[in-house]
């Protein structure tokens, strides 16, 4: 399964269950002043949570480009020593506007994986929001109870405040969630150590993939909570990690999201990509790999967010946009044996492989070429 079919399979069944298919906001944000980038699928809609707006429907899917390298959720520096963060990645997600709430959006995660996605359930792990004395928010019975008919009760997990109550920022729409996670070890690793005592605990092969946040709560600038006026749901499934699970590999990496674009770069630097499965690899190996996960992952935030309207520059947004590219040249002319420019040639790949759901970068095909190469020339020059 490619991941053109895992994106489209994700709308369409969403789709048959009444939701308007929308396209991914810009990733630049310009009108929010709490976010600097669209971090989450629901940064478009929080008005909608807030009441203050009114949705084309009650239900909507869609998949978000977001951008986490500021702020609460900033991922920047463990892109390339892992291989399941990233700076720019796709967030596929599903949303109730004051319609169904949490037994809807429970039962359609669980039949979208198990059943379209045929992921075995002895697989898959839950967990549920314990509840928080500080906030006075009980533990999530009503989620306990959806699960526990859907899933053994010992694959049921109950998570603190920092795993399982989700805020996009400091301030603004809020609630309990409940996160699914994969396990996709082999047999005998799966035998010597059970994946729930894994479950967030950053281990690359036992990660969330889909994270279904019940929002009930705007919290404010005092740091109090208030009620919303309706309950919404508020999903979002990492989609590179999906395409993973779905692929049967063990790194992100590995996946037809990011494989064209390291063949472009083995092509132009002469180097070899090891596979996340291949143990044992040299020191020096481990920094080309290391090297060509960064620009790999960094070239997608970068030519996004061009094509979305931010150039780089010296202040805000601008800035962190420099920061990530630059980040990208040092890694390619430090471990890559690259002393000309060739970031910009990843552009046409990328721009093929993903614009016919994201059409803007073909649309801006050849600025965002340009000015990655510009910038290329400025860092360098003496």
């Amino acid at each position: 399964m490619t991941s053109q079919d895992i994106r489209k399979q994700f709308l369409d069944f969403f789709q048959s269950k009444g939701h308007l298919i929308v396209p991914s906001a810009p990733i630049v944000l310009k009108d929010d002043p709490t976010l600097m980038f669209n971090n989450s699928g629901m940064a478009q809609f929080k008005e909608f949570f807030l009441g203050n707006g009114t949705p084309k429907s009650q239900r909507i899917a869609d998949t978000q480009k977001c951008l986490r390298v500021s702020g609460k959720h900033n991922d920047l520096e463990d892109v390339g020593f892992d291989t399941y963060h990233h700076t720019m990645f796709e967030m596929l997600g599903n949303w109730s506007f004051g319609d169904y709430f949490k037994k809807e959006a429970i039962n359609w995660a669980w039949q979208l994986l198990t059943e379209v996605y045929k992921i075995p359930k002895e697989n898959l792990y839950v967990s549920v929001f314990e509840g928080s004395k500080e906030d006075n928010v009980p533990f999530d019975q009503e989620a306990w109870d959806i699960w526990k008919g859907l899933i053994d009760e010992d694959r049921i997990i109950l998570g603190n405040k920092k795993d399982n109550f989700w805020e996009m920022g400091d301030q603004g729409p809020c609630g309990p969630c409940s996160e699914i996670h994969v396990d996709l070890r082999s047999a005998d690793e799966k035998a010597l150590v059970s994946g729930k005592s894994l479950v967030n605990n950053d281990h690359p092969q036992v990660v969330e993939i889909w994270n279904n946040v019940f929002m009930e709560f705007n919290r404010k600038a005092d740091g109090s909570l208030e009620k919303l006026p309706a309950q919404h749901v508020d999903t979002g499934m990492g989609f590179e990690r999906l395409c993973m699970a779905l692929q049967g590999v063990t790194s992100n990496y590995d996946t037809d999201v990011f494989t064209p674009l390291i063949h472009k770069v083995e092509q132009i630097t002469g180097l070899k990509y090891t596979s996340n499965e291949i143990q044992n690899i040299s020191e020096e190996q481990n920094k080309t790999n290391i090297a060509i996960r960064v620009v790999v992952d960094h070239v997608r935030a970068v030519a996004f967010a061009i094509a979305d309207g931010q150039l780089p520059s010296n202040t805000g947004a601008g800035y962190v946009i420099r920061r990530i590219l630059r980040r990208a040249i040092r890694y390619g002319f430090t471990f890559l044996n690259t002393k000309e420019p060739f970031i910009n040639k990843l552009v046409a790949v990328l721009a093929d492989q993903m614009g016919e759901f994201f059409p803007e970068i073909k649309a801006q095909q050849s600025l965002v070429t340009n000015v990655i190469k510009e910038e290329k020339r400025r860092f360098c020059a003496p």
